[in-house]
């Protein structure tokens, strides 16, 4: 079936969430996170998915950055920098503002060029997905943000994969999905889309029900999948 709509997960996928405390480490100020600032990235994005994962399980939902803060307030105790309260500042200022990957304009232009509209799909709030966006500078780049707040509950429930089909009248057959997150493309596997699991790590595969029709090492061939029949 033809794909109608082209979306992509925010947060790892077109946006590097390394990339504030990489930056923070490198800034006056940051040499208490220059030792091991990849590490408590590490943390905080594991925290935050956990999370959010807690949260849909248990029905106590919150937007997405009060689990944010709560990540970093979890990561920055575990690695001893629970005092440095600029840092911790610096840190949530810094992921408003995002670097998006090298290749996300160029392949979202191809993608739009080649008449396909583009969407995000994210647990983000709709406040931060605007910082983001606008700091990436690919808001003319994309059709629509779409965010979990709407529904109220966090990925992988099937609620946050209908809102495409409700923005963009298609079933989930003519959607193409795109995430850096495993689990994030096996949930949206067993909803109906096609997927592409964006593994920059090189992980292994999830061993879970469904699992992405195609695997990436970055998105640079995601516009020649997208017309692929």
């Amino acid at each position: 079936m033809t794909i109608k709509v082209a979306v992509f997960d925010a947060y790892g996928t077109l946006f590097d969430v390394a990339a504030a405390a990489r930056r923070a480490s490198r800034e006056p100020g940051g040499a208490a996170l220059a030792a091991h600032w990849q590490e408590l990235a590490a943390t905080w994005r594991d925290k935050q998915l956990q999370y959010t994962w807690l949260r849909a399980i248990t029905g106590q939902h919150e937007p997405f950055w009060r689990v944010t803060v709560d990540a970093l307030d979890y990561a920055l105790e575990a690695h001893g920098l629970s005092e440095q309260a600029t840092l911790r500042d610096r840190l949530l200022a810094l992921y408003r503002e995002l670097d998006a990957y090298p290749e996300v304009p160029e392949m979202l232009s191809r993608l739009r060029a080649g008449g396909l509209p583009t969407a995000i799909l994210s647990n983000g709030s709709p406040e931060m997905l605007l910082d983001a966006v606008t700091s990436a500078g690919i808001g003319d780049l994309l059709d629509a943000v779409l965010s979990v707040e709407d529904v109220g509950v966090y990925k992988p429930d099937a609620r946050v994969y209908s809102m495409v089909g409700a923005r963009f009248d298609c079933t989930p057959k003519e959607v193409l999905f795109v995430s850096s997150n495993g689990w994030d493309a096996a949930g949206a596997a067993g909803f109906g889309f096609r997927t592409i699991w964006v593994n920059r790590a090189g992980l292994p595969m999830d061993r879970l029900p469904d699992r992405p029709a195609h695997v990436l090492t970055d998105l640079e061939s995601v516009p020649e999948l997208a017309t692929a029949p």
